[in-house]
C-alpha cells in the first residue's frame, strides 16, 4: 500500500464498538427512541444526538451503533451524519459558545465579539479550549434578531452581547461559576443538551417558559392593542 517513497497508507478499520455496559444502556434509549416512529430510519437524527451525548461527538462508534440498530450502512448514517452542522465530528467542550455574526449581529458587534474570544481564549472557531470547557464556534442565524448580538451556549440564549461580557461569559464558564441565560432553561453541559434534543424529557424548571423574548412579542402586542386579527381559515369547498 504505498503511497510513493516512504509513505504508507493504511486502510481504515471498523471502529471499537461502545463497552457492553455502554452499549446495553444505549440500546434501551435507542429502543424507545426508534419506538416512537412508524419507520425505524425515521429515528436517525434523535439516534445521532444520542450517541453525540455519550461521547460529545459522532465518532465512528456512534456512527456503526446507529447503523446497527436501524439497518443501516455506515455510508448513509455518515452522509446524514456529516450534512448536518448540529452534529459534531470533533471532540466538543462542556460548553459550546456559537457567536452569530450573520447581518444583524455583525452590523451591531458580532464579529468584534468572535475577533474578541478567539484572541482571549487562544483558539479558533471550532477548536475547544486546553482545559476541554469551551468550544468556540462561528454560528449562522440564530433566530434571535431583536436580541443583537447574541451568544448561544448550548443552544440556550445570551442575549445583547459586547466584546467585554462576551470575555467575563467564558470566564465564567471556565471556572464553574454558574451562568444564567437571558431567557428559557438555566445551562446544562454539551453532552446533556444532546440527550434533550434526542427526545428525553426536559426537566430544567423554566425550560418551556420565556423562549421567545419580551422584545420578539411587541408587535403581537401592538397587533392586539389595535385589534388585528389573523385571518380566518377559507372554508373547504371541496365537494360544494
Amino acid at each position: 500500500m504505498a503511497g510513493g517513497p516512504g509513505i504508507l497508507l493504511q486502510l481504515s478499520t471498523r471502529p471499537e464498538p461502545f463497552p457492553r455496559y455502554v452499549r446495553e444502556r444505549l440500546e434501551l434509549d435507542a429502543k424507545e427512541i426508534i419506538g416512537r416512529y412508524p419507520q425505524p430510519r425515521s429515528a436517525l437524527l434523535p439516534l445521532l444526538h444520542l450517541v453525540q451525548s455519550e461521547e460529545g461527538c459522532v465518532t465512528g462508534t456512534g456512527i456503526e451503533f446507529c447503523a446497527d440498530q436501524l439497518g443501516l450502512t455506515g455510508a448513509e448514517v455518515t452522509a446524514v451524519a456529516t450534512f448536518y452542522s448540529m452534529y459534531r465530528r470533533t471532540p466538543t467542550g462542556d460548553y459550546h459558545v456559537g457567536v452569530c455574526t450573520n447581518t444583524l449581529c455583525a452590523v451591531l458587534g458580532g464579529d468584534a465579539i468572535l475577533g474578541a474570544l478567539e484572541h482571549h481564549l487562544g483558539i479558533e472557531p471550532g477548536e475547544t479550549t486546553q482545559d476541554g470547557s469551551v468550544t468556540l464556534e462561528h454560528v449562522e442565524c440564530n433566530a434571535a434578531c431583536d436580541f443583537a448580538p447574541v451568544i448561544m451556549v448550548n443552544w440556550e440564549f445570551f442575549d445583547n452581547q459586547t466584546p467585554e461580557s462576551a470575555r467575563a461569559l467564558v470566564d465564567s464558564l471556565r471556572a464553574g461559576r454558574q451562568v444564567t441565560p437571558s431567557r428559557g432553561a438555566p445551562l446544562c453541559t454539551f453532552k446533556q443538551t444532546a440527550r434533550l434534543l434526542a427526545g428525553f424529557p426536559d426537566e430544567r424548571p423554566g425550560a418551556l417558559d420565556g423562549a421567545a423574548g419580551d422584545a420578539t412579542l411587541a408587535g403581537l402586542r401592538v397587533a392586539q392593542e389595535q385589534g388585528m386579527n389573523p385571518p380566518a381559515p377559507q372554508q373547504n369547498l371541496e365537494g360544494a
